[in-house]
Parts: C-alpha cells; sequence; structure tokens
C-alpha cells in the first residue's frame, strides 16, 4: 500500500509539474518546488522533513554546479564579445575547405556550445552561416540545419553545460570522464546529421539570404570591395575559391587564432588531464597540482581570467562588468531551475519511490536501458526545456540506478540524448533556429523537427549496442 501511494504521489507530482509548466503562468522554479513538496507529503512523508528534503536537495545541487554554472556563463559572453568564436570558425574553414563550408559549421557548433548555451551560439554565428549560404549558394536549410546541430549535441551532451552537469552531479559522474565519452558520442551524430541535412536541404527550396540580409553592416571599406569582386565572380558563373573567402571575412579586431582556441579548450584540457591522472592512479605534486586547476570550477576560471585579461584585453573596466553582470543574470535562471530539480530529487531519493518504481520496471521484464531513454523523451516532449528534462529526470532517475543496474555513464549520455527529442514549437532553441535562419514555421517542422527525432534515436541505437557489448 505504501509503495503504491508513493509512485501515485509521484506521477501526480510530475503531471501536476508539467501542468504548472505548460498550461499555467508559473515558471519552472517554483513549479519544481511545489511539485517537490507535494510529492513529499502525498508519499507520507511529515511535513518537516519534507521541506528538510527539499532544502537539501536544492543547496547539494547548488554546491556542485552553481559556481560551473556562473563561470560558464560569463566566458562564453567573453568569447562572443571579443569576436574569438568567428574566428575559431575561419581558421577551421582554413583548414577544411570552401565546399565543406556546412560542415565547418557544425564543427564550430560542437566546439561553441560546450561553454556557451545553444541558443546565444546560434545567435552569435548565424550571420557567419547567412554568409556562408549566400557566397557559396547552399541553402540555409543545410547551412543553419547543421550549425543548429552542432550546437544542439554538445549542450545536450558535454559539460559544463547545465543539463549534463546536472546528470553528472545527479549520477555521481567524473565530469571530465563525461566530457570524454559526450565528446565520442557526439562524433557519430553529427556524422549523421551532416548526411540528414545534404539530404533534406535537396529535398526542399533553397533558401538562400540577400545581400542586405547579411551582415554588412560589420564590413570595413576594405572588405566591401572584396564583397563586390566576388559578386561580380558569382554572376560570372565562376566558383569562389577560399582565398575569396577568407578575404571577405578577414577582421583585424579579431583575437589570434591560438588564443580563441586555448580559452575554449584550456577548461576541457585541464579536466581531461585530471581525469587521466585520476584513471591512472598518480599521484604526488602533479596530481595534487592537475586536482586544482583541471576541477570544473578552477579551469573554468582560468578561462574567465583569459577572456577578461587576454581576449577582452582593450575593454574598460565598466564594459567588462557590464557584461559580466549580464552572463549572470543570463545564468541565475538556469541555477534556480538545476537548484530546485535537485530539491525534487531530494524529496524523491527520500522517499525510495525511485527504488520502487525501478523493481516494478525489472519485474515487468522492461530492459533497464531503456528507462533513461524513455524518462528523458517524456520530460522533454510536453514542456519543451531540454535542460529542465535533464535536471528533472536526473533526479526521477539518480535514486533507481543502484536497482537498475546500469552503468551510470551510459545511463546519463542516455537519459541526455533522449532529451534532445524532440524541438518543436514550445521549445525556444526551434524559435531560434527558424528566426535566425530565415525559415518559415512549416519548413522547420518539415526539416529541423525530424532531425531531433533521428538524431537521438541513432543516439538510443548505440548507447543499447554499447550497453549490451561492454556492459
Amino acid at each position: 500500500m505504501v509503495a503504491i501511494r508513493s509512485v501515485l504521489a509521484l506521477l501526480i507530482g510530475i503531471a501536476l509539474l508539467i501542468f504548472l509548466v505548460t498550461r499555467t503562468k508559473i515558471q519552472a522554479f517554483p513549479a519544481l518546488i511545489l511539485s517537490a513538496i507535494l510529492i513529499g507529503l502525498f508519499s507520507g512523508l511529515p511535513a518537516d522533513q519534507t521541506i528538510h528534503a527539499v532544502t537539501k536537495g536544492f543547496g547539494d545541487t547548488l554546491a556542485s554546479i552553481g559556481i560551473v554554472i556562473g563561470l560558464g556563463c560569463i566566458m562564453g559572453k567573453f568569447l562572443g564579445k571579443s569576436g574569438a568564436i568567428k574566428r575559431i570558425a575561419l581558421t577551421i574553414l582554413k583548414k577544411v575547405g570552401m565546399k565543406r563550408a556546412d560542415i565547418v559549421l557544425g564543427i564550430t557548433g560542437l566546439l561553441v556550445s560546450i561553454p556557451v548555451f545553444c541558443d546565444s551560439g546560434f545567435v552569435i554565428l548565424s550571420p557567419l552561416a547567412k554568409e556562408f549560404s549566400r557566397l557559396t549558394r547552399k541553402s540555409m536549410i543545410l547551412m543553419g540545419g547543421l550549425l543548429g546541430m552542432g550546437l544542439y549535441l554538445t549542450h545536450f551532451l558535454v559539460p559544463p553545460t547545465p543539463g549534463p552537469l546536472a546528470v553528472c552531479g545527479a549520477f555521481h559522474i567524473d565530469v571530465g570522464l563525461f566530457i570524454f565519452f559526450g565528446l565520442v558520442l557526439s562524433v557519430p551524430l553529427f556524422l549523421a546529421a551532416v548526411f540528414y541535412f545534404r539530404w533534406v536541404a535537396k529535398k526542399n527550396p533553397e533558401i538562400i539570404p540577400e545581400m542586405e540580409k547579411a551582415n554588412s553592416d560589420q564590413l570595413s571599406p576594405r572588405q566591401r570591395d572584396t564583397l563586390q569582386k566576388i559578386e561580380e565572380r558569382q554572376k560570372s558563373g565562376r566558383e569562389l575559391t577560399r582565398e575569396d573567402l577568407d578575404v571577405l571575412l578577414k577582421d583585424e579586431d579579431m583575437p589570434g587564432a591560438f588564443l580563441s582556441f586555448a580559452t575554449l579548450l584550456v577548461p576541457i584540457f585541464l579536466n581531461l588531464v585530471s581525469t587521466v591522472l585520476e584513471t591512472l592512479k598518480v599521484t604526488g605534486p602533479v596530481k595534487s597540482f592537475f586536482s586544482l586547476v583541471g576541477s570544473p570550477v578552477c579551469s573554468l576560471f582560468i578561462s574567465v581570467l583569459m577572456g577578461a585579461y587576454l581576449l577582452c584585453k582593450n575593454m574598460k573596466k565598466d564594459e567588462a562588468l557590464s557584461l559580466m553582470e549580464s552572463a549572470l543574470t543570463d545564468g541565475g535562471l538556469i541555477i534556480f531551475v538545476a537548484g530546485a530539480g535537485g530539491a525534487l530529487g531530494g524529496v524523491i531519493s527520500a522517499t525510495g519511490v525511485g527504488t520502487l518504481m525501478a523493481k516494478g520496471i525489472v519485474a515487468a521484464g522492461l530492459p533497464a536501458i531503456l528507462v533513461p531513454l524513455l524518462v528523458g523523451t517524456l520530460l522533454r516532449f510536453p514542456q519543451g526545456s531540454g535542460t529542465a528534462a535533464m535536471v528533472t529526470g536526473a533526479s526521477i532517475l539518480a535514486p533507481m540506478l543502484p536497482t537498475l543496474g546500469i552503468n551510470p555513464v551510459i545511463a546519463g549520455l542516455a537519459l541526455c540524448s533522449s532529451a534532445m527529442c524532440p524541438s518543436y514549437m514550445n521549445d525556444s532553441y526551434f524559435w531560434v533556429v527558424t528566426r535566425f535562419s530565415g525559415f518559415s514555421e512549416k519548413t522547420s517542422l518539415k526539416t529541423w523537427t525530424p532531425a531531433t527525432v533521428l538524431i537521438p534515436f541513432i543516439s538510443a541505437v548505440i548507447l543499447i549496442a554499447a550497453n549490451a557489448i561492454f556492459f
């Protein structure tokens, strides 16, 4: 009877959460807190224990990810403001070539979305996508779609973005280890996205922005002269060269390639070194040093200092402070929602309902690997927020993992990848991709939304196979 009551309390609480977020004026943060309290009370927990579980879950979650989210937001602002993101894209373009401009955008998205939220990354890089589209005569369905998916993949699979970070905290996964396997999984998914968007771009009318829609205001007189020559070459039917695009997009105010890449990759490198040393059981001063600088907090702080004093070295103090305050304003909402998800997890853990549900699922014969895959999609579909789906899903699944017997990394990747599905009209990123790519709603529903179903499905197949083979 107690078991049934606890399960019903969870189902009612989750249903209430979805209803509040999708149908009322209640934002996700108070909705999560209210749902957590009601689940505890309906499960039979005394009022004082329920409130203690809520506050403890909230505090424990922020202890692990709160500082990281704030520093990550600041780092992203410096990368965008300085032009480092554009420099990264142009450097990759020189290596890959004009004919692979779509892949350049996708790879840039993969890198940029590690510290930068995918919404912000798309807004920052969309002028570059439009310029590539106009000059290469390749549709924005390909350029914008692949840029969007590159950003999307690492936003969901690679910390320190809040969703994967919350999953690491809830599942007690080493962040460096999750970064490594998240990147590994991103590679085949990105390749699948390349084939998909190249195919779907051919099946739909071309969308190529006109010159007045390009970001021409930022061009210097020399760049405008070059642009005119390039347009003349296009009109004559001659194919553009890589040098043409390089000259057009050259911006003397941008930081150098080494500094741009270093600022982006330093936290990832330090975190991976720390993880490798931990795995190899290395001890001594070297291990202690990298345990410090390789922690998510210190490694991101180093990148913030690089952004403030190297990327934006000529920025005035007041402007730099204003930029950082703006970043913290953006990150505040995510921090509160993540903490509220932790509060929900604290209550679920206190009621023991997670273990009860896991035992029920196992008794029903449902393969354990399907549980995180289903939870991610079921939480994402009704309310549109992938981050909320990951945070809430991690809270629900964390108490189940010991009973289900799934490897935490596999479970984490399964939850994060399934939370991608689907992106449609209740998702803010759907509208960012749609508006900044120049799509109609119908075009996005025919091209972008199916991609956000197909890619998670491919990920599910890979993870099911990996779980069967290795675990």
